[in-house]
């Protein structure tokens, strides 16, 4: 179901299938998007760290972004700035990363807002573009390491 990936300079990432990820999130009647959610904020967080600047460009605090994805919808605001955060840092992640095809951080936010009123269609594309970008880092990783890329871009690679 996952494959857990090494990450440089940010520890690991798990490529998950993302239609699994959604019917996981059916099955527990949305239980697991809780943790789905909170794991890959903290593992953005942990690739921004890996980048070694003075400010972690993809940091959120990720109970804070759970707390505002589950109590914070009764002020109705919260899960909609956090979810719009999200899709940002899937996006900032990639560019980072140098993918020329990243996410649309507006397509996400639009099927967040279908998920909000009946199925969570979001995590398959969320899903999707992280695995995508962890599997990016992971290559370029094995290309440098073969002597197949000069100098690293940044300190993740």
């Amino acid at each position: 179901m996952a494959r857990k990936v090494d990450v440089p300079g940010a520890g690991q990432a798990k490529i998950i299938n993302p239609w699994v990820a959604f019917l996981v999130a059916l099955v527990t009647l949305g239980i697991y998007y809780i943790f789905w959610f909170g794991i890959r904020n903290s593992e953005l967080n942990d690739f921004g760290e890996a980048f070694r600047r003075e400010e972690n460009p993809l940091r959120v605090n990720v109970f804070l972004a759970i707390v505002a994805n589950t109590i914070g919808a009764l002020l109705i605001i919260p899960p909609f700035i956090s979810q719009w955060r999200f899709y940002k840092r899937i996006g900032r992640a990639q560019e980072l990363a140098g993918l020329d095809h990243r996410i649309s951080h507006v397509t996400g936010f639009l099927l967040y807002l279908v998920a909000f009123f009946l199925l969570p269609f979001e995590i398959p594309y969320a899903q999707h573009h992280l695995n995508r970008l962890w599997e990016h880092v992971v290559a370029e990783r094995e290309k440098t390491a073969a002597g197949m890329r000069g100098a690293p871009r940044s300190a993740a690679f």
